[in-house]
């Protein structure tokens, strides 16, 4: 009868809110010139991805007068596959800016930053903006320290052009942030909470300009103190972890690398993605990228499902902003289940088969 219950909760749109955490308010700043916004843009084979997209919602929150740039690099007719898109994907974007050259060919933080403060001191930018994702952390901490300011990271709302709202101890408290620093206000950007609207027909029409930047005067003398050895992707139809609409997650109690690809046959069934728990990922199960946590990748989707997940603070923190949560786990007193809308105490190798045998087939 229970999972009769679990099955029927699959299409239902419930939404249960729980107690919103509580406000700290912090002092550290006003901009008084006109807003300005440069938004470091992440591509991947001549697609913008969509945190990028949702760092431009964002940066409309900064005043209704901003214009906004995005700033793309690479080298290839994939970069400029991308500059294309880009300057439609959004109606809020004004130009967009392209530095083609070999240098950028991998995005590592040393060349980035170089490039990021070529582009500002032609630009004067008020605001320097950049997804909460690995591309974004790894390349405006060290934009801020060239130019010696103090970056705002995983801001979750903005209040103005210069007070925004973060998350502090692993989520469980707000802390609101004003910017006083003399240089460019530096932010990185949850993208799960700045969703983007869909585009309409008559904004479509709209497209920025793409100017190449010239890179005749543009220094990069240092030493690199990184190098690119190579990267391992997973060849796969789902989704995007970060962006699904369904998430489907296992715990190190699957036990197993095998035990696992039930987590992945119920996520194909259901046309989610796959995610994994530290504990699942130190295991050796599947790899980091699929890491869902304070530590891992911070999702969003209609549809959470745990199994065998107990609920670490640390995981806790990268689906709270999830519509639906639904867990499976043989402790009742999993602390899973005090955030989730539908919990299950049943044994997953008994749960996950059944699930898989009464779902229909993605059609």
């Amino acid at each position: 009868m229970t999972r009769t219950v679990l099955l029927r909760a699959l299409t239902k749109n419930k939404f249960v809110a729980s107690n919103a955490p509580r406000s700290i308010s912090i002092s550290i700043t006003s901009l008084s010139r006109c807003i300005s916004t440069l938004i470091l843009a992440e591509h991947e084979s001549g697609t913008i991805k969509p945190q990028t997209v949702s760092t431009v919602v964002a940066a409309n929150s900064l005043g209704e007068s901003s214009s906004i740039s995005l700033l793309l690099a690479g080298s290839g007719s994939s970069l400029q596959e991308a500059a294309s898109q880009a300057a439609s994907c959004h109606p809020s974007v004004s130009e967009v800016l392209v530095a083609d050259s070999d240098k950028f060919e991998y995005s590592l933080a040393e060349p980035w930053a170089k490039l990021v403060d070529f582009v500002r001191q032609q630009g004067d930018y008020s605001h320097i903006l950049a997804s909460s994702s690995s591309f974004g952390k790894n390349i405006l901490p060290r934009v801020a320290a060239l130019l010696d300011v103090s970056p705002i990271t995983d801001v979750v709302k903005i209040l103005g052009s210069d007070q925004f709202i973060r998350p502090i101890y692993a989520g469980n408290a707000l802390c609101t942030v004003r910017y006083t620093g003399a240089g460019p206000c530096m932010l990185t950007i949850r993208s799960t909470s700045f969703p983007v609207t869909p585009i309409t027909a008559n904004s479509e029409s709209k497209k920025a300009t793409v100017s190449q930047i010239d890179l005749s005067n543009f220094e990069d003398d240092s030493v690199s103190k990184s190098r690119y050895v190579g990267r391992s992707t997973q060849d796969t139809e789902r989704p995007d972890l970060g962006s699904a609409r369904v998430v489907i997650t296992g715990g190190r109690a699957l036990k197993s690398v095998e035990n696992f690809k039930m987590i992945e046959k119920l996520a194909e069934k259901l046309g989610g993605a796959v995610g994994a728990t530290r504990a699942a990922v130190d295991a050796g199960y599947v790899p980091n990228d699929l890491q869902v946590g304070q530590t891992g990748k911070i999702v969003a989707p209609e549809l959470y499902m745990a199994f065998g997940v107990s609920g670490a603070i640390q995981h806790l923190a990268g689906i709270k902003d999830s519509k639906v949560i639904v867990a499976v786990n043989k402790d009742a007193d999993a602390p899973i289940f005090q955030v989730a809308d539908y919990g299950l105490v049943g044994d997953l190798f008994e749960v996950i088969p059944e699930l898989l045998e009464k779902l229909p087939e993605k059609k």
